[in-house]
């Protein structure tokens, strides 16, 4: 299985709007961040997590020339509103998209030129069919396990693809999704900035859940503007010199790719 980022920035994206920040003016372009979004490859299957407003930039730049299906995490717009964008990928026949039952119904709800019928032909509409999620499901050799988790007071849903697991917008885990959490090869968690938040975890905070789940290796990915790149890096290394476990911890970034996982 093979896992690549196509996204790993905040609900802005950076370089943010109207910002003239060192972040946002950074030619680095691991500081520039698209919305979040992860591609999984296995096989013949290609499955998305989330579209982001900059999904046709982000499917352009991966090549990603068919799609198996899209999972959903929750349907906060820089995680949902590139849904259009789907069209080339399901002109003929239907793709499925998953979500939890409030998350498919809203989808429903804000996006119902998709969803109703066909009043006239020309323009062209997603042919898109809702799978409501609420149990592990295996697509080809690709076991798909919804994570709940919180979002402030949202429940919303991570994602375990077989030994991998990601787990963005989250600012706290209940107990019973931690035995969903066992044995991974790869966590990636979000981790927005240095300093608190009220619905996401900071990057210690991101730290500490790590420890906990205790996978192989981990990344941090929805990273604001707040955080330059290399900077975090080099954070990351003073830190593994008092705790070996740092060591495992790294920054995503966007078009980061994870072969053999």
């Amino acid at each position: 299985m093979e896992v690549t980022f196509l996204g790993t920035g905040t609900s802005h994206g950076i370089p943010v709007l109207t910002c003239n920040c060192d972040i946002c003016r950074s030619d680095r372009p691991e500081n520039k961040r698209l919305r979040s979004s992860l591609l999984v490859r296995s096989g013949n299957s290609s499955f998305i997590v989330d579209t982001t407003p900059e999904f046709r930039i982000q499917g352009l730049r991966a090549g990603i020339n068919s799609i198996s299906g899209v999972f959903y995490t929750h349907t906060h717009a820089d995680h949902l509103h590139g849904i259009d964008d789907l069209r080339p990928y399901c002109s003929k026949n239907h793709l499925p998209i998953y979500g939890s039952e409030h998350d498919i119904n809203e989808i429903k709800s804000r996006f119902p030129y998709i969803f109703g019928e066909v009043k006239q032909l020309g323009g062209g509409k997603p042919l898109i069919e809702s799978v409501v999620l609420n149990k592990s499901l295996i697509i080809n050799d690709i076991k798909v396990t919804p994570i709940p988790i919180k979002h402030g007071i949202l429940d919303i849903f991570g994602y375990r693809f077989n030994d991998v697991a990601y787990i963005t917008d989250c600012s706290f885990i209940p107990q019973e999704s931690y035995k969903l959490l066992t044995n991974l090869k790869v966590l990636i968690i979000g981790a927005l900035r240095y300093r608190p938040h009220s619905t996401h975890f900071s990057i210690d905070e991101a730290i500490n859940e790590i420890k906990r789940i205790n996978p192989k290796e981990a990344y941090l990915t929805h990273i604001c503007h707040d955080v330059e790149h290399f900077d975090l890096i080099n954070k990351l290394e003073i830190k593994s010199k008092k705790d070996e476990f740092i060591k495992k911890i790294k920054p995503a970034h966007d078009g980061l790719c994870l072969k053999s996982v």
